[in-house]
C-alpha cells in the first residue's frame, strides 16, 4: 500500500456535527453559541473544496472545510439574512426582545436597551444602537424620541445616552406572546433568547431589509404596510391580489420590471418647476441623502452633462432642495437633463432570499406574503386554543370555589388529623356533585381549595360568582366560535389593524409610469471642440479658431484630412491630428458634403453622404494619390474655380453649380471639371479672381 493511501486510511472520520435535538443548530449552552448544522444549510453547496481523488486529505484540509462552513452557515442564519417566521434578523429580534421586557410603557434609555440586548448579542453595544436606529426609522415596531437622525439628509443620530425609544403599541400588541415563544440558550448560556417571536405582522416586506453572507445575498425593498393587509384579506377571501414597494423618502416608482420581487424597479425624485429657470426636488430616491443627491448632480455639472446656475439645500424635517438653470435653458430641460444624468433617477433590484426551516431559500412577494398569512392563522389558532384552555380551567376552579362554599365542604376538614385525611374528606365531599364539575378532581384542585382564606368564605357572594361563571361561558363560547371560524376571525383581526393604521400609514412613493429619458436627446452642448491648426491639437480645451462647435458628452468627431482618409473619433480633451485637417464636426451620416480633389490627370467634383462609420477606422473619400481643393458642408450655391496660368490658355477662371451634381457615396469617383491645372476653388470668388475676364459656366448634365 503506498504511503499516501496509508495515511488517508488511517486518518480518523470526521465526527458527526453535534446539535441540540431542535433543529435551530443551537449548542446546548456550551459558551460558543455557534450553528453546528452546517450540513444542513446552502453553505454546503457552496463551499465544499471541489473532490480531487488525487489530493491528499490532512487533518488540517478537514479542519479547513469544516471551519469555513461553520463560519458560512452562522453568517447566513445568525447574522445575515432574516427569518421567514418574523421577517427579523437576530440582532433585530434580540433588540425587541430587550425592550419587551424592559416595557411598561415608558421610553427607555437607547444605552440602556444597546446594554441589556448585549447579553443576547455578541457583536458590541455599537452594532445594537445602529440597528435600533435604523427600526426607529422605520416607524412601526419602535417609536423613538430625541435625535434619530435625518433620513433626507443623512445626519447621524445622537449618542444613545442622549435618545430614547419604546416599542410602538403595535410591535407590543402583535408580536409577542410569551407562551408561544420558543426559547434556546444565549451565546453564553447565561439566558434564553427566542428562536423567533410569534409575529402577526408581515415585518418582512414592512420592513425590507439587505443583507450580504457568504455566497449569497439578500435586499428586501419595504412595502405599505396597509396594502399588505389588504393583500392578506385578499389571500384569505381567495382574491387577486398585487402590493408595490413604498419608501420612506417617498419619491416616483416605475414597477413595469419589478416582476413580484425578483425583478427591479426605476424610482425618481419628485421635481418640480418652481418658475421658468428655477425647480425643486421635494422627495429623494431611497439610498440616497440629500448630501449624496447634490453631489451627483454638482459632479454631472463638472463633467459638462448639465448646466446649473447655483443650486441650494433646505432640507429640514422634508427634503427641499433648489436648482436654477443659467439663461438659456428652461426648467422643463433641467428636469429631463436631472433624470438622465444624476441620481434623481436610479434602478433598484430586488432579491427575496430568506432563511425557512433553518435553510437560504429564495422566494416572491406573493410566497412571503401566503407563509405570512398563513402563520398569522396559526398563530391566532394556538392563541384561541390557549385561551380556551385557560378559560376551561378558570371556570373549573371558579366552580370548585361554590361547591366548596355552598355545600361547606370545608366544614368535614376541621375534625381530620393528618394530611391525608384532609385530602379523603375533600375528595369524598365532592363526590355527589361530579356531574357540575369540568372535569375530576386531583390533588392540585384540593391544594387550591385548601388555600382559601375565611374571609372569602364569610364574605362570599353567589350572585356575584354566578355573574363571573356566566361571563367566563360566554367567553368561551366566543372562544370556541372563533376556532370554528378561524379564516373569518383572522380577517376581521385584519380588517381591524386595516381601520387603525390605515390612516396613519399612507403610501409615500406614488407608482407611476414614466417614459424613458433618452440622455443623448436633453444633453446639453457643454462642450466646445476647436482645432488649432499651428499646433495640430483638436478638442474641447484647445483654444484654436478653427471648426468651433458646441458638443455634448455623447458626440463624436468626424475628421477629415487633405489626403482624402476620414474617421470618427471619441470626444476627447486634446488629440493630436496634426495641420492637414479640412474638416471638423459632428458626424450626421445623411447630410450632404461637396468635395472637389485633384490626381495628376484631371480634376473632379462630387456630393456625396458618408453613411455608416466604424469608430476610428480610417476610410477614403478620394482615390488615392489624389488631394482635396475644396471640401464644404451641405451644398453651395455656386463654386468659383481659378485655373493656373498656361501657353495658350483661353479660359483662366469658371463657374459652376453643385447642385447639378448627384448625390452619391462617400466612394464615388464624381463630375470631371477640367484636365487643367486648378489653382484654387471656392464658394466665393477666390484671391485673383478677375471679374471683367471672359467667365464659362460648367455645365454636368
Amino acid at each position: 500500500m503506498s504511503e499516501s493511501k496509508k495515511e488517508k486510511k488511517e486518518q480518523p472520520a470526521q465526527p458527526e456535527l453535534p446539535t441540540n435535538g431542535n433543529g435551530d443548530g443551537k449548542d446546548n449552552g456550551n459558551g460558543n453559541g455557534k450553528d453546528h448544522v452546517v450540513a444542513e444549510t446552502a453553505a454546503t453547496e457552496i463551499a465544499v473544496r471541489p473532490f480531487d481523488i488525487n489530493k491528499v486529505e490532512t487533518p488540517l484540509h478537514k479542519r479547513m472545510d469544516f471551519s469555513f462552513l461553520e463560519y458560512a452557515s452562522y453568517v447566513i442564519r445568525d447574522r445575515a439574512i432574516p427569518n421567514l417566521a418574523d421577517g427579523l434578523k437576530p440582532v433585530q429580534r434580540r433588540i425587541l426582545w430587550s425592550l419587551h421586557e424592559k416595557d411598561d410603557g415608558r421610553f427607555i434609555k437607547v444605552a440602556t436597551i444597546s446594554g441589556h440586548c448585549a447579553q443576547y448579542h455578541p457583536h458590541g453595544e455599537a452594532a445594537i444602537g445602529d440597528a435600533l436606529v435604523v427600526i426607529t426609522n422605520k416607524r412601526y415596531l419602535i417609536e423613538g424620541q430625541g435625535n434619530f437622525g435625518n433620513i433626507y439628509t443623512g445626519d447621524p443620530a445622537a449618542a444613545p445616552r442622549y435618545i430614547e425609544c419604546r416599542l410602538t403599541e403595535l410591535a407590543r400588541n402583535e408580536l409577542f406572546n410569551d407562551e408561544l415563544t420558543e426559547f434556546v440558550p444565549s451565546y453564553d448560556g447565561r439566558n434564553k433568547e427566542p428562536v423567533t417571536l410569534p409575529s402577526k405582522l408581515p415585518t418582512l416586506l414592512m420592513l425590507g431589509t439587505e443583507g450580504i453572507a457568504v455566497g449569497m445575498s439578500c435586499k428586501i425593498l419595504p412595502h405599505n404596510f396597509p396594502e399588505l393587509l389588504e393583500a392578506q384579506i385578499a389571500i384569505l377571501k381567495k382574491q387577486p391580489f398585487k402590493v408595490l414597494p413604498d419608501f420612506p423618502t417617498g419619491g416616483l416608482m416605475d414597477a413595469r420590471e419589478y416582476a413580484d420581487g425578483k425583478g427591479s424597479i426605476k424610482v425618481r425624485a419628485k421635481i418640480k418647476a418652481k418658475d421658468e429657470s428655477t425647480v425643486v426636488i421635494k422627495e429623494i430616491p431611497p439610498m440616497t441623502t440629500t448630501d449624496s443627491l447634490i453631489g451627483s448632480i454638482e459632479d454631472a455639472s463638472r463633467k459638462g452633462k448639465i448646466k446649473i446656475k447655483s443650486i441650494n439645500d433646505f432640507t429640514s424635517e422634508e427634503a427641499e432642495i433648489e436648482i436654477k438653470a443659467p439663461s438659456g435653458v428652461s426648467a422643463d430641460q433641467l428636469i429631463d437633463a436631472l433624470y438622465a444624468f444624476t441620481d434623481c433617477e436610479m434602478s433598484i433590484s430586488s432579491r427575496i432570499i430568506v432563511i425557512r426551516n433553518n435553510r437560504p431559500v429564495e422566494m416572491t412577494v406573493s410566497e412571503v406574503l401566503r407563509e405570512n398569512t398563513a402563520q398569522l392563522v396559526d398563530t391566532l389558532k394556538r392563541e384561541l386554543e390557549l385561551k380556551e384552555k385557560k378559560l376551561q380551567e378558570e371556570l373549573h376552579f371558579k366552580t370548585l370555589v361554590r361547591i366548596f362554599i355552598e355545600n361547606r365542604i370545608y366544614k368535614k376538614i376541621e375534625q381530620c388529623k393528618t394530611n391525608e385525611a384532609v385530602y379523603e374528606a375533600v375528595y369524598d365531599g365532592f363526590k355527589p356533585f361530579r356531574k357540575e364539575m369540568i372535569r375530576d378532581l386531583v390533588d392540585t384542585d384540593v391544594e387550591m381549595l385548601l388555600g382559601v382564606r375565611i374571609r372569602r368564605i364569610s364574605l362570599f357572594d353567589i350572585n356575584k360568582h354566578r355573574e363571573e361563571i356566566d361571563k367566563i361561558k360566554a367567553d368561551l363560547s366566543e372562544t370556541a366560535k372563533h376556532l370554528k371560524n378561524l379564516t373569518k376571525y383572522a380577517i376581521g383581526r385584519l380588517e381591524a389593524l386595516l381601520e387603525k393604521y390605515g390612516p396613519i400609514y399612507p403610501r409615500l412613493t406614488k407608482s407611476s409610469r414614466y417614459d424613458e429619458v433618452e440622455a443623448k436627446d436633453v444633453a446639453f452642448k457643454a462642450f466646445k471642440v476647436a482645432y488649432d491648426r499651428e499646433s495640430g491639437y483638436v478638442g474641447h480645451k484647445v483654444s484654436g479658431e478653427e471648426f468651433r462647435v458646441d458638443c455634448t458628452k455623447f458626440d463624436k468627431l468626424l475628421l477629415i484630412f487633405r489626403d482624402g482618409h476620414y474617421k470618427v473619433t471619441e470626444l476627447q480633451e486634446k488629440l493630436f491630428v496634426g495641420p492637414d485637417v479640412v474638416y471638423c464636426g459632428i458626424p450626421d451620416r445623411d447630410r450632404i458634403f461637396t468635395l472637389a480633389y485633384t490626381n495628376r490627370e484631371a480634376t473632379y467634383l462630387k456630393r456625396f453622404t458618408f453613411g455608416g462609420i466604424i469608430m476610428n477606422k480610417e476610410y477614403f473619400c478620394i482615390p488615392e494619390k489624389s488631394k482635396i481643393l475644396f471640401f464644404e458642408p451641405d451644398t453651395p450655391a455656386q463654386i468659383y474655380i481659378k485655373y493656373k496660368p498656361a501657353a495658350y490658355q483661353k479660359v483662366a477662371q469658371q463657374t459652376a453649380n453643385p447642385a447639378d451634381v448627384a448625390v452619391k457615396g462617400a466612394k464615388t469617383r464624381g463630375n470631371q471639371i477640367s484636365i487643367k491645372d486648378v489653382s484654387a476653388i471656392n464658394s466665393k470668388p477666390p484671391r485673383g479672381w478677375d471679374e471683367s475676364a471672359p467667365t464659362t459656366k460648367l455645365s454636368f448634365a
